[in-house]
């Protein structure tokens, strides 16, 4: 309580600039992971939002992986880096959600961040805007050497016996949360602000599609699409594992979703807000999931899950890395600029 009545007298000093405590902030900018610094070197998911949007201020962040955000004050936006992994996310956006200093009571929320896709719904380069977060981690799960004959694989809901239990358990109970969804509305106004972008494409690009003969959307140049982001803290690979991915996501979306991208953060970014939103912290019509494609989620025809796990074990080997980072900017910048731009629209309702 002093430590609010401190601020409410005195202001909040940030890079220079003193605040009258809270700070407005119309849109934050979330990315997972930086390489090094946010500016002047190799960039990583958030760098580009700092130099580009840009996110001139430093604000010191207590309480988080990465240590500080940036701000704009003209725009009024924040952007924040969670750290890889969905108890970084989850802890990241705990401590920013309460975090006084903050009025995100209108704010709008967009991840943007990389993945892998699924190469029975796209190709590598592009973007995909997510109507459903699954929760790829919380399961009861058989040893594959023990997985019943006529079982698809060795997975089952948390809350039943077989991997097809009927009816479906809830998304949200005491097991856990198992699903979230973004508002329809928003997603399709920004799906609608983005469809037409070109995205980067290369020989680099080109060569890894073409290794994927057989999967007719995997060989087409990179778009932005629509498909739902399975999350799990495990990084999963391989035909079999991918079968199981889809099988997931039409299950929990009871056959009205499609798997489309793999990613670590996103559970853990929705929960901390679905916890934080009876508060009247923040609104749950506001929130997008933007994942672009780095890498398959399986090997090529030809090549062992393995062979690709061994190839990709680290995150700086994914073929499309720079182009998918590049994606993250170049597909969230014209929804969050839309937003700050008509704010006297938005502020107070949600586009439709």
């Amino acid at each position: 309580m002093r430590y609010l009545k401190f601020l409410s007298l005195v202001g909040l000093m940030v890079s220079g600039h003193v605040w009258a405590a809270p700070i407005p902030v119309k849109v934050v900018v979330v990315a997972t992971f930086e390489f090094g610094a946010d500016q002047g070197d190799r960039a990583g998911e958030f760098q580009n939002w700092v130099e580009k949007l840009p996110l001139p201020q430093s604000i010191p962040a207590p309480g988080t992986f990465y240590g500080h955000m940036r701000y704009n004050p003209a725009m009024k936006v924040l952007g924040v880096v969670t750290g890889e992994g969905p108890e970084h996310a989850s802890a990241t956006m705990t401590a920013l959600l309460t975090d006084p200093r903050f009025d995100l009571s209108h704010a709008y929320f967009l991840l943007a961040g990389i993945g892998g896709i699924d190469p029975n719904f796209g190709s590598v380069g592009s973007a995909v805007w997510a109507p459903n977060i699954i929760n790829g981690g919380l399961s009861h799960q058989i040893d594959s050497r023990e997985i019943p004959k006529d079982w698809p694989d060795g997975y089952t809901p948390i809350a039943g016996e077989k991997p097809d239990t009927r009816p479906v358990p809830q998304l949200h109970s005491n097991w856990g949360n198992q699903a979230y969804s973004v508002d329809p509305d928003l997603l399709q106004w920004a799906f609608r602000l983005t469809k037409d972008i070109q995205l980067s494409d290369n020989q680099g690009l080109k060569a890894e599609r073409e290794k994927y003969v057989g999967y007719p959307k995997a060989l087409a140049p990179p778009s932005v699409q629509q498909g739902d982001v399975i999350a799990s803290p495990t990084f999963w690979t391989g035909r079999l594992m991918n079968a199981w991915a889809e099988r997931w996501v039409n299950y929990w979306t009871e056959g009205k979703g499609v798997m489309a991208t793999t990613a670590e953060e996103d559970l853990g970014f929705m929960q901390a807000l679905a916890t934080e939103a009876p508060t009247g912290r923040v609104d749950m019509r506001r929130i997008l999931v933007l994942r672009t494609a780095s890498n398959y989620d399986m090997p090529s025809p030809g090549l062992s899950a393995a062979s690709m796990l061994e190839t990709e074990s680290q995150e700086t080997a994914y073929p499309g890395l720079a182009a998918s980072i590049e994606a993250t900017y170049k597909v969230g910048g014209p929804v969050v600029r839309e937003i700050v731009k008509n704010w006297d629209k938005y502020k107070n309702n949600t586009p439709k």
